[in-house]
């Protein structure tokens, strides 16, 4: 009995995992706020100049890449040589293992 329950415990906690990342992979909207920084420039992953939004949540560390559109590429200004708080709505899913976001509105975080 105690197997099974632990089983199923450690079932419902992966399909938990899981849930957010379907959810956005389902092109739903969504608002992610972290902080932004460039992935040439700041994190130094990258051949040319990229937006990443990075955010933390119970010690974990989780990086959303935004895709070159005229959205990303107009505010990358504003973080290509640091790093601020920002938030981000658009859709989100999951390319080559990186979780890429298609921003439709980006704004300085107050």
């Amino acid at each position: 009995m105690k197997k099974i329950l632990i089983t199923l415990l450690a079932i419902l906690g992966l399909v938990a995992i899981t849930l957010p990342t379907s959810a956005e992979s389902k092109g739903k909207e969504i608002t992610i706020k972290g902080k932004a920084c460039c992935a040439k420039c700041c994190l130094k992953e990258a051949e040319s100049c990229q937006n990443v939004l990075q955010v933390e949540k119970d010690g974990k560390k989780t990086s959303y890449y935004l895709v070159q559109n005229d959205v990303a590429k107009e505010f990358h200004k504003n973080i290509c040589k640091e790093v601020k708080p920002i938030t981000v709505t658009g859709t989100c899913k999951k390319v080559d293992g990186k979780l890429e976001v298609t921003a439709s509105k980006i704004e300085l975080a107050k």
